[in-house]
């Protein structure tokens, strides 16, 4: 398939949220494995809520994400400019065009008005369309509205009454039927353009071949195709991609995790688990498997093998294809990005060779980054807090942390080996194994009962710090 265009075009009016990142992704997967462009455009035409702020963020987003557009902001292109805001003049032209040869008229209703025809429509139960009062307007009667500082839209004419059918490349033939829509908004009041007029002169200008979307758009379809048909413009293929649901298969938000690619980022997910994941969000690759590379995706990623069932939104799962990401890196691939996550004290208490060598026990087991401050607490420097549980279990072995000490502080061989060895011997000669023998020095040692290799984290915490966080130990459990 030759000469694939596609488009992500968002409005910066608020931060990217998981919903549409998978569109992006789709988008320049399907570029990608086409050996096709991908191109951002910014549909910035709601002055009351877009930001640049938000713009930026959202560049960022995608950006780290790995989604490269090819045309757009800061690389630029042919089909620019990439704002709608910079292109209302080509709206307008073609806005007056349709003016022109009977295909749209001026309306000089009021909010109020459209209000009330809207409230009356639904009280005949009638759908609530827009009445066409203006339609039939004289252009001595459009003349004396505009005299009188009426605001002015310019409305679609629907031609006729029939139905009309996509082929969609997900969900196959889609009919709209006849009267589904009344006269709709072409340009506002206010000079700008609506979603659907943009979008369609945009696609077409920039040569757009493939729309792939948000199933939340596919209403707006039949909009789009009949103003292709008014100005004689070829129209894309579409493809509604399904919608994301959280657990519960309500729709998406805030309280099923972590909708917005920024919190991934700042919680330290690796930028490559999670278009790993929301890759799988309503598409599979032919050869099954769940973990796949990027490299992998653009190979098997087509629109057949997308599915029209919702995605579900599993944080659980997220977590799980990032650690796996995590574990397969390790320290070779993601030391550095987890190394600002580290608490101060962990970095300033041990050289650099010893925090790759923690990273890599947490990394067994680590999603994303933010977790490193909980999970590096066995190994931060000085004697730990006891508290709880954790306080009672060992004051319950005082006479083997007793033991500990003193084989330990004879050991001259200080690695994890030596030290595995030395504490099955104290706990043979006191006839302690399993549970009673490990839980009691874990806790003195980490404070915590549960953690990586212990032997492993006595090496790294030192012979000096182990000793001192068990002589801490048995002076806690002496006190009331």
């Amino acid at each position: 398939m030759g000469n694939v265009r596609v488009r992500f075009a968002p409005s910066p009016t608020g931060h990217l949220h998981v919903g549409g990142a998978r569109t992006a992704l789709f988008n320049w997967l399907f570029a990608q494995h086409e050996g096709g462009r991908f191109i951002l455009r910014i549909e910035d035409t709601d002055v009351e809520r877009s930001e640049r702020g938000f713009e930026a963020a959202l560049l960022e987003d995608l950006a780290w994400l790995g989604l490269i557009w090819d045309e757009g902001p800061g690389p630029g292109g042919a089909s620019g400019p990439y704002r709608q805001s910079e292109r209302v003049a080509l709206y307008r032209e073609r806005a007056d065009r349709l003016v022109a040869e009977g295909k749209a008229y001026p309306c000089f209703c009021t909010d109020e008005e459209l209000e009330r025809k809207k409230e009356a429509r639904l009280g005949a139960s009638l759908p609530p369309q827009y009445d066409g009062t203006c339609r039939s307007s004289s252009p001595a009667e459009r003349e004396r509205r505009r005299a009188e500082g009426r605001p002015e839209s310019i409305r679609f004419i629907i031609p006729g009454n029939d139905e009309r059918r996509l082929d969609d490349l997900i969900r196959g033939e889609v009919v709209f039927p006849g009267g589904m829509v009344g006269d709709f908004v072409l340009v506002r009041s206010n000079g700008l353009p609506t979603y659907n007029f943009a979008a369609a002169i945009d696609d077409s200008l920039m040569g757009i071949t493939h729309v792939i979307r948000g199933e939340e758009h596919l209403s707006n379809t039949v909009r789009q195709l009949l103003i292709y048909e008014a100005l004689d413009l070829r129209a894309p293929r579409f493809a509604h991609i399904p919608l994301i649901l959280g657990a519960d298969r309500s729709k998406l938000s805030k309280r099923h995790g972590a909708p917005n690619i920024g919190d991934f980022r700042e919680r330290g997910y690796p930028a490559e688990a999670v278009v790993n994941y929301l890759a799988f969000l309503g598409w599979s690759p032919p050869a099954g498997g769940e973990i796949l590379a990027m490299d992998d995706l653009i190979r098997d990623f087509t629109l057949e093998r997308v599915s029209p069932s919702p995605g579900i939104f599993d944080e659980v799962k997220l977590n799980w294809v990032a650690a796996q990401h995590v574990r397969a890196g390790g320290a070779a691939r993601y030391f550095e990005e987890a190394l600002p996550y580290f608490p101060e004290d962990v970095k300033n208490g041990y050289p650099r060779e010893r925090l790759m060598e923690i990273f890599t026990m947490l990394a067994e087991n680590l999603p994303c980054f933010s977790r490193i401050e909980e999970d590096v607490k066995p190994f931060r420097p000085g004697v730990p807090e006891l508290a709880g549980e954790v306080r009672e279990t060992a004051a319950a072995a005082r006479g083997l942390l007793a033991a500990c000490l003193e084989a330990i502080g004879a050991c001259s061989d200080w690695s994890a080996a030596a030290i595995g060895a030395l504490i099955k011997e104290t706990g043979a000669r006191l006839g302690v194994k399993g549970k009673a023998l490990y839980m009691p020095l874990r806790a003195a040692v980490t404070g915590a009962l549960h953690g990586p290799d212990l032997s492993r984290i006595m090496e790294i915490r030192g012979k000096e710090s182990v000793l001192g966080a068990i002589r801490g130990a048995l002076s806690e459990s002496e006190k009331p």
